[in-house]
C-alpha cells in the first residue's frame, strides 16, 4: 500500500497542529513551498479526512478544570445494555472528555476534568455510578501532563 502523506504534507500537519490559524504565507515560507501548493495540499488533507477540523487548545487551568482524571470502568453485562449504550450515556455526562471502548481487565477508559478532584470525585459517585452497566471504577488523578496533544 503507498504512503499516504509524503515528507510536505507530514511537516504541514505538524505545523497546523501547532498553531492551526497560520497563514499560508508563512506556511510556504516554512515548508519552502509555494503558497498555491500549501493552500491545494491543505484542501486536500481537508477532503480525505485526513485533517477533520481546525480547533483549539484551550488552557483548562484558565477554564478552572485544571484537574484531570483518568477513570477504567468494568461492564456489567446484566445490565441490559450494551456496551455501546453504556459509553454513549457516559459521553453525555459533563466533565468526560474522552470515552474509549478497551481490551484488557478493564472495558471503558475515561479522562475526565474537573476543577479540582472533589469534583472528579463527584462525577464518578453521584453521575457515572449511576448509569446501568457501569460496573467497577477505578480513578487515577493526574498529577501533571508532560504531553498531550490535541
Amino acid at each position: 500500500m503507498p504512503e499516504i502523506l509524503d515528507k510536505v504534507d507530514r511537516r504541514l500537519l505538524e505545523e497546523l497542529k501547532n498553531n492551526a490559524r497560520e497563514n499560508i504565507a508563512t506556511l510556504s515560507k516554512k515548508l519552502g513551498i509555494p503558497r498555491t501548493t500549501v493552500h491545494y495540499r491543505i484542501k486536500r488533507l481537508v477532503e480525505e479526512g485526513i485533517i477533520e477540523k481546525f480547533t483549539i487548545k484551550p488552557n483548562y487551568k484558565k477554564l478552572n478544570l485544571g484537574t484531570t482524571a483518568f477513570i477504567l470502568i468494568r461492564y456489567d453485562p446484566d445490565s441490559g445494555l450494551t456496551q455501546r449504550e453504556v459509553a454513549e450515556q457516559i459521553a453525555r455526562i459533563p466533565g468526560v472528555y474522552e470515552v474509549h471502548l478497551v481490551a484488557g481487565e478493564w472495558d471503558l477508559l475515561l479522562k475526565v476534568r474537573a476543577s479540582n478532584a472533589e469534583e472528579i470525585g463527584r462525577i464518578v459517585i453521584d453521575k457515572l455510578r449511576e448509569i446501568r452497566g457501569v460496573g467497577q471504577t477505578v480513578t487515577m488523578v493526574s498529577f501533571v501532563t508532560v504531553k498531550e496533544e490535541i
